[in-house]
């Protein structure tokens, strides 16, 4: 599938623009000119065709008690998809990536104890194709905004 025009629009102010209010989706249709249940059905075709993995707000994650951690996996070339299909389980981890180096799939935890994420990556550590896995914990947060603007 490919996106559309609309689409890019969409996903565009879904990643930085989408407005606090009591109705987000309702506005979002007022920006696009189009009806609220247009922006629902679209998001949702969206989500099931997998160009949306989660939609949700962003917290400062360590005045609720979390930390995170970044980690990279070195894989087996055949297992690479198997194994990031099982990480996007994982409601604790907030995204992933494939890159071309030696580890190949990235991605970052974020928990409430050191217990939980060294349960989660020792779970991942264990999967079929895994042949290692750098814990990469934050020491000191450097927070940036990610927007990837779709034309």
């Amino acid at each position: 599938m490919e996106l559309t025009a609309f689409d890019k629009e969409l996903l565009n102010i879904l990643q930085g623009g989408v407005q606090f209010v009591p109705k987000p989706y309702e506005a979002m249709a007022k920006q696009l000119g189009v009806s609220e249940d247009r922006v629902i059905s679209r998001l949702q075709e969206l989500k099931k065709d997998g160009f949306i993995r989660k939609v949700g707000a962003f917290f400062n994650s360590d005045k609720l008690g979390y930390s995170g951690t970044l980690v990279a996996v070195k894989i087996e070339p055949d297992h690479v998809a198997d194994v990031a299909a099982k990480i996007n389980e994982y409601p604790e981890i907030t995204h992933n990536y494939q890159r071309s180096c030696g580890y190949g799939l990235w991605f970052t935890v974020i928990t409430n104890s050191d217990d939980r994420r060294k349960q989660i990556l020792s779970e991942i550590r264990s999967l079929p194709g895994v042949i290692s896995l750098l814990d990469l914990y934050s020491q000191k947060k450097y927070k940036i905004n990610v927007q990837f603007k779709l034309k």
